[in-house]
């Protein structure tokens, strides 16, 4: 989409003042999940995809609902089960027949085509469906029959996944999970917290989110988050950070040498970079620093972390990783 198509640009007060309605509204019918809603929403302003993961019942459905809501986007849900096929993702080719009886093969459009997919426990489904997404997430098209077709835009999937540990659960494949701008894990509620969300959702299922945003707004707040300045020294730090995490490199953490199997792709350097830049405009400054990569650097970088065998026997966490790089690569190359 071209600039002419976006509108005049952005100011960053009018950056601010949109995400803060966007907070405000789906904060309105979520407890306690500030730094979650705050994290979806920097993936959605970067244009990318999120990973939802928590056990049932946390509201996982209920935030990714919320986000259609209040930014106005045509949502779809697809519910992953074992017996889900990837056609039934994407949609296929269907014979049919004018009013002349001619016969045509003409494309069925499957559930994909919205501007905001809620894939649900996506980990339900069996690798090969859950492939079905490759493609749309990272092209922004959906091929079928050697045709391809464009899917709208602003296009965002937010996912949601059950713990791997739970039964009848495939784990999501390294590709896959690399399209995912990041992956946030939503905590159990403390007391408080579970008592207001008792006391919100009893007797009533609508959500009551009004509409603060829409799709054009959103395409001028990712064209303003694109457009900060990142300094080179800011961006150096991102990538060795990045390449600490890579176990074969003579600057590899300790850590990382020991228990990390496939350190993160070249998806993640950019992905810090473009989630700091969303994260400066939210707090009010107009260039990437290196608190911003810090900031989105566990949500952007554990998913992309495939670990050894013995992390696990030594309940080595992918967060752990991530936290032992920050504390020892430094902001300055030495």
């Amino acid at each position: 989409m071209s600039e002419d198509d976006l509108g005049l640009p952005m100011e960053p007060e009018e950056f601010r003042a949109a995400a803060e309605r966007i907070e405000a509204a789906v904060g309105g019918v979520i407890v306690g999940q500030r730094e979650i809603v705050r994290g979806v929403l920097v993936s959605m302003i970067a244009g990318g995809h999120v990973l939802l993961e928590g056990v049932p019942g946390l509201g996982k459905t209920t935030m990714a609902r919320a986000f259609a809501a209040a930014t106005g986007l045509e949502s779809r849900r697809i519910q992953f089960t074992p017996d889900l096929m990837p056609a039934d993702i994407t949609g296929t080719t269907v014979l049919t027949q004018d009013d002349a009886g001619r016969n045509d093969l003409r494309f069925q459009p499957g559930p994909v085509f919205a501007g905001l997919v809620l894939a649900d426990e996506i980990n339900r489904a069996a690798p090969r469906t859950q492939s079905a997404l490759l493609e749309a997430m990272q092209e922004r098209t959906v091929t079928v029959s050697n045709v391809s077709h464009a899917l709208p835009e602003p296009f965002v999937v937010l996912a949601t996944q059950n713990p791997v540990e739970m039964h009848g659960t495939y784990p999501l494949p390294e590709a896959e999970l690399d399209r995912f701008f990041m992956n946030l894990l939503l905590p159990f509620p403390a007391e408080d917290d579970l008592a207001a969300m008792v006391l919100r959702t009893a007797g009533t299922a609508d959500l009551g989110v009004e509409k603060v945003a829409d799709g054009p707004l959103l395409l001028r707040m990712q064209a303003l988050a694109r457009s900060v300045p990142a300094a080179r020294h800011v961006v150096d730090y991102a990538v060795r950070l990045l390449l600490a995490l890579h176990p074969e490199r003579p600057d590899a953490t300790a850590l990382a040498r020991e228990h990390v199997r496939l350190g993160p792709s070249p998806r993640g350097a950019q992905a810090l970079c473009l989630g700091g830049q969303v994260t400066a405009l939210l707090d009010g400054r107009t260039n990437l620093s290196f608190e911003d990569v810090r900031a989105v650097a566990p949500a952007v970088l554990r998913h992309r972390l495939a670990l050894g065998f013995d992390a696990e026997r030594r309940q080595i966490s992918r967060d752990d990783l991530v936290r032992d790089a920050l504390e020892r690569v430094p902001e300055e190359a030495p």
